[in-house]
């Protein structure tokens, strides 16, 4: 089953379905989040380079800070997994002469995983991108306002 979706990105996508709108749904303040000095080298490269686009479309605020931190160390995760692997063999040979995979290719493909988690949530993927509809000059509008303002046909 899928998660639940925002309410501001059910209105986006245009199809709010059978289900009601949530007009009571929280909206968090918006962020302009400085990065964590602590973050990785990697992380921080993916940080300065998604930032801004997510503050530029409002998709990111106060609360979604943390989620983001998980998305940029898992990436930085991923990138020295691969870089292991690109400098070293992808299996060995054990005691016994069994040909098992070096961890390196488990902890890639792990955090790969929750790097495509994150990025869905953030509709940071082609398809992802898809279901969201944004009109030029209307990023910072409030989509309840807009779902009210509606001319009715």
């Amino acid at each position: 089953m899928n998660p639940p979706k925002p309410t501001a990105l059910r209105i986006l996508e245009g199809v709010p379905g059978h289900h009601p709108l949530n007009l009571n749904e929280p909206k968090p303040k918006k962020a302009n989040p400085e990065c964590p000095d602590w973050l990785e080298d990697e992380a921080k490269k993916e940080w300065f380079r998604i930032v801004p686009e997510l503050e530029r479309l409002g998709l990111l605020t106060v609360i979604d800070v943390t989620a983001l931190i998980g998305y940029c160390q898992s990436w930085a995760r991923f990138i020295e997994a691969e870089k292991y692997l690109s400098e070293h063999d992808t299996c060995f040979e054990t005691d016994k002469g069994f040909i098992m995979q070096v961890p390196q290719v488990a902890i890639s493909q792990k955090y790969l995983k929750l790097c495509q988690s994150f990025m869905i949530q953030f509709g940071l993927t082609p398809s992802s991108r898809t279901r969201i509809s944004l009109s030029s000059g209307e990023e910072d509008e409030d989509p309840m306002k807009k779902l009210f303002n509606k001319k009715r046909v």
